[in-house]
């Protein structure tokens, strides 16, 4: 318990009499009495208040939450006592997360119940627990305030950001995702599975031509065929040091896992067979094929509590690794960051010496600190030489970059905040186009 303003503001004023008790033995005996008196008040303002075991109080969350996103709780707290209470209540979110719109002060009413609504923000993922809850309220005098942290503890999962999934669900079947920067735009297939015969178009293949067709309607007739399904795709994501960089409080690795998951949903949802490679300077996680979108659980399951490494990446053991659990052709999605155009040479040297089949595309995270120092004005000679020392570090990074471009490696290279919707444009491009 916490005496409040009032009580101080009392004892400070009944002790100025006591300050002449030299001058006159009867102001000094008065008074003490007030000061006892006020003593007796106080110690029956505490008994005649209700204690805080008359409030239950109960917390309300999803046992999964998504990182970066806003989490809806709620804490319920209900009044056994016979008063009127004005009570204020905090949550301690533990290490992982942080709440918005606590604390709040509600009255609560005798023998009733009332729920607080707040938002959790978890800024990593892993598994943690919600500590206890903090309760304060004034007693029925106003002198004291009654404090208490009850221990209440909520094991939580964090996630990567999953509601970005159901977002997308939503929007694709009301036909919205150009909102989110993902184009949908219908194209044919050129898989072998047919399904209907239509006009030739300028463009076409002579080989999509049905001849038969052709002759029967005396005018150019084209097969139009489905995209293939059952195709593997393999993500790899880069777990080392640099991941740990951050833009808008959260860390490249996050993007890029939150980026894979929606990855994984759309091509489960293709028919494709999604697997995960996790790795740094070893084998962090390995997710085997997938498929169906019960499938997205799974890579859900094994990431959440993924970290970044302390140690630098070793791009030529991941790829080492995946020729020998991954045989057939995939499409082989690298996440990364890189600081300098020798790490590129690096991926592009570890791409270009596997012999199987596989079709790369690198994924390349922008520096947005970097280039913004280097697109800025400089005001001093330091100034220009952080400038002029960013751009020549962008300069060498494009040149390896169209590098890789001309041996076949396919490369975005996007900011941070853009990737999820250039990396599923440039996966249904591929799935058009047939490059599987």
């Amino acid at each position: 318990m916490i005496p409040t303003r009032r009580l101080v503001l009392l004892a400070a004023f009944l002790a100025i009499p006591l300050m002449f008790s030299s001058i006159d033995r009867n102001v000094a005996d008065f008074a003490l009495l007030l000061n006892l008196v006020l003593v007796a008040v106080a110690c029956v303002d505490l008994l005649i208040s209700p204690g805080p075991d008359q409030l239950d109080v109960r917390r309300e969350i999803s046992e999964v939450l998504s990182v970066g996103a806003s989490n809806p709780a709620s804490l319920v707290v209900r009044n056994h006592s016979h008063a009127l209470l004005r009570l204020s209540l905090h949550d301690d979110p533990g290490p992982l997360c942080r709440v918005d719109q606590l604390p709040q002060t509600i009255d609560l009413t005798p023998h009733r119940e009332s729920r607080i609504p707040y938002a959790v923000t978890p800024n990593r993922r892993g598994a943690s627990k919600m500590l206890a809850v903090h309760l304060r309220y004034p007693t029925r005098l106003g002198l004291w305030c009654r404090q208490q942290i009850r221990p209440l503890v909520t094991p939580i999962r964090i996630y990567p950001d999953i509601r970005a999934v159901y977002r997308y669900e939503l929007m694709s079947r009301q036909n919205r995702l150009s909102e989110i920067g993902v184009r949908m735009v219908r194209m044919p297939g050129q898989g072998r599975e047919f399904e209907r015969l239509r006009e030739f178009r300028y463009g076409d293949e002579i080989r999509q031509i049905d001849w038969k067709a052709t002759a029967r309607q005396r005018a150019l007739i084209s097969r139009e065929f489905n995209v293939e399904r059952n195709q593997n795709i393999v993500i790899m994501i880069d777990c080392g040091r640099f991941m740990r960089n951050e833009t808008d409080g959260i860390s490249y690795l996050d993007r890029a896992l939150n980026s894979a998951i929606m990855l994984s949903d759309i091509a489960l949802g293709q028919g494709d067979n999604v697997s995960l490679l996790a790795f740094s300077n070893r084998i962090e996680r390995f997710i085997r094929p997938v498929r169906g979108k019960p499938g997205i659980q799974a890579i859900l399951r094994s990431t959440y509590d993924l970290q970044a490494s302390p140690h630098a990446s070793d791009y030529s053991l991941a790829l080492e690794y995946l020729t020998t659990v991954q045989r057939k052709r995939a499409l082989v999605v690298l996440i990364t960051f890189v600081t300098d155009e020798l790490q590129l040479r690096v991926i592009g040297d570890s791409l270009k010496l596997r012999s199987l089949p596989y079709l790369p595309l690198c994924v390349l995270l922008q520096d947005v600190g970097l280039r913004a120092m280097a697109n800025r004005v400089p005001e001093t000679d330091l100034d220009a030489f952080h400038t002029a020392a960013a751009a020549q570090i962008l300069t060498g990074q494009s040149h390896e970059a169209a590098s890789l471009r001309e041996a076949g490696i396919m490369l975005i290279d996007t900011p941070p905040d853009l990737l999820t919707e250039r990396l599923i444009n440039e996966y249904l491009s591929i799935k058009t186009r047939n490059l599987m």
